[in-house]
């Protein structure tokens, strides 16, 4: 009984003394893995150099962080993840307590040489420092990516604007024949995640994340690209507020002026406020555009035109002004001998030359204001001279053809615009 006992209580440790403790360094000890190995990291991960290695990639959309019409900059942040097989690790996770994925850093393993085309300038924000690298051989690098890259953007139809920009990825040194990219999502996932994790658009609405494979040809072989086509659009409010909708209440205004008598000198002074402040205006559109274009954007021909319309009125009124002063000249000089004949006349008689230029004087202003607004009854109510009429039709046929010609104008940008 008591020799049962002992056996019993034997197993039971034994039993206990079995389960093994286990960690990951024996796993890296298994596999001869270290930071001085190179075997790990100088050469491509392949027991055969004619075994291709396949790297699946995804990139999504995080950001839309600034879009720089007149550099052609578009700066997105990204988040970008890799997959590829490394043939010389492996280990069984039943020797290993069912490890099945451990986590290293990233210079322990040979890695793929991507790079971005577009992009020109380095992230030099801090990055993930680790990898992860399962039990069958595959590794695992996920990563986010602030890329300052080069866009080729049509801004013809600014600011009611489409945009598309790319982000090709590439292998610098590896061929197709040594290195394959795959993507990982098509088109539909890669812009379903990313209008779910998108955090920041802006001015700019994401509208589709496309995703394409490429060859680039070349006398050293063939390189395998993989194309990200961001396609977004402008939310123009800004715009329209800021910009296009001040234009418009100039040109209502240009177009109220008409409604100014033109017997006044302030019509002129006012065109000309208004004309300057278009060009005020003009010099802040050149502050957004950029310097060359293959097509001239709309926004430049609707401003260019409004301000040659206000212009070409403004000189309407110059003529129109100077016809009517032609017929006010002889009224004036007719007036000016009566004055001076009636004041003669007056002082002939007297022998107190100061009192006689003091009642001159006096008489003179009484003239002036009657002469003024007898001028001015004539001109408003009474017969107009020659020159006068003419002015009047210049003016009645000018602002018919110039209602038209801007109403024209108006349903033309809008219909190019939509």
């Amino acid at each position: 009984m008591v020799l049962v006992g002992f056996l019993l209580l034997l197993f039971l440790t034994d039993g206990a003394s079995s389960q093994k403790v286990c960690s990951y360094q024996d796993i890296l000890d298994h596999l001869n893995l270290s930071r001085g190995n190179d075997v790990y990291t100088s050469t491509r991960p392949v027991l055969d150099y004619t075994h291709i290695t396949m790297v699946k990639l995804d990139i999504i959309l995080y950001a839309i962080l600034a879009v720089i019409e007149k550099t052609q900059t578009f700066i997105p942040f990204i988040w970008v993840a890799m997959m590829w097989n490394n043939e010389r690790i492996s280990w069984d996770p039943s020797q290993f307590c069912g490890i099945t994925q451990i986590s290293l850093p990233k210079e322990m393993l040979w890695k793929p040489d991507l790079f971005i085309y577009e992009m020109t300038e380095k992230d030099n924000a801090p990055k993930s420092p680790y990898l992860i690298v399962s039990h069958d051989g595959i590794v695992s690098l996920e990563d986010d990516l602030k890329v300052v890259s080069t866009c080729r953007m049509d801004i013809h139809k600014f600011p009611f604007d489409t945009q598309s920009c790319n982000i090709t990825v590439s292998s610098a040194i590896h061929t197709a024949d040594e290195l394959r990219l795959i993507p990982y999502s098509n088109s539909s996932r890669a812009t379903q995640f990313s209008r779910k994790v998108m955090q920041d658009q802006g001015e700019w609405e994401f509208l589709d994340l496309s995703v394409s494979n490429d060859n680039l040809r070349t006398d050293r072989g063939d390189w395998e690209l993989i194309v990200y086509t961001i396609t977004m659009k402008r939310r123009p409010l800004l715009h329209v507020i800021n910009f296009l909708l001040p234009i418009l209440f100039f040109l209502c205004l240009d177009v109220a002026s008409f409604f100014i008598s033109d017997h006044r000198g302030e019509k002129l002074g006012f065109k000309v406020t208004v004309l300057l402040a278009i060009s005020v205006l003009l010099l802040i559109l050149n502050d957004i555009l950029p310097s060359m274009s293959n097509k001239t954007p709309l926004i430049a021909t609707y401003c260019i035109v409004i301000f040659a319309l206000m212009l070409l009125n403004l000189l309407e009124t110059i003529l129109v002004t100077y016809l009517m002063e032609k017929d006010a000249l002889p009224q004036e000089n007719e007036a000016d001998r009566d004055k001076d004949h009636s004041r003669t006349e007056d002082c002939e008689g007297k022998e107190d030359k100061g009192k006689c230029q003091n009642s001159e004087r006096e008489e003179l202003r009484e003239m002036e204001k009657s002469l003024a607004l007898f001028l001015s009854s004539r001109k408003e109510g009474g017969t107009s001279g020659h020159w006068t009429r003419v002015a009047s039709r210049i003016n009645t046929a000018f602002f018919i053809c110039y209602v038209i010609t801007v109403s024209g104008f108006l349903i033309f940008m809008c219909t190019e615009w939509s």
